[in-house]
């Protein structure tokens, strides 16, 4: 089975929608798709919380399905979101300096995607 991470570092939300969409498109066809949020994108998460947001239903999605490997822990906590991925339960990733190492990821088979 084909494996793939994307590590998503862009704050953009028209960036973050395509990993989303990419995520899920991966998993339909059958791949392990996994999403580390990383860098600016940390600031999201309560954006992403918000049922108005055009991404919520996406973000639902993602995670209902397990996608989301994880949220760097020193990023979101530089860009003031650490409590609330502790909140939605999502995993703090901090194997590096506090931050997700990709080595990681390429030892478990992954295709490392950034966005």
């Amino acid at each position: 089975m084909k494996k793939s991470i994307l590590f998503v570092f862009n704050g953009d939300p028209m960036c973050f929608i395509h990993v989303l969409l990419n995520a899920l498109d991966m998993k339909a066809e059958g791949c392990e798709s996994r999403i580390v949020i990383e860098g600016a994108a940390t600031k999201l998460l309560p954006e992403l919380e918000k049922q108005a947001n055009p991404m919520h239903v996406l973000w639902e999605k993602v995670k209902n399905q397990g996608l989301v490997a994880g949220v760097c822990r020193a990023c979101s906590n530089k860009m003031g979101t650490l409590e609330i991925a502790d909140e939605l339960g999502l995993t703090l990733l901090d194997e590096m300096s506090g931050h997700p190492s990709m080595r990681l990821y390429r030892e478990q088979g992954y295709d490392i995607i950034t966005f």
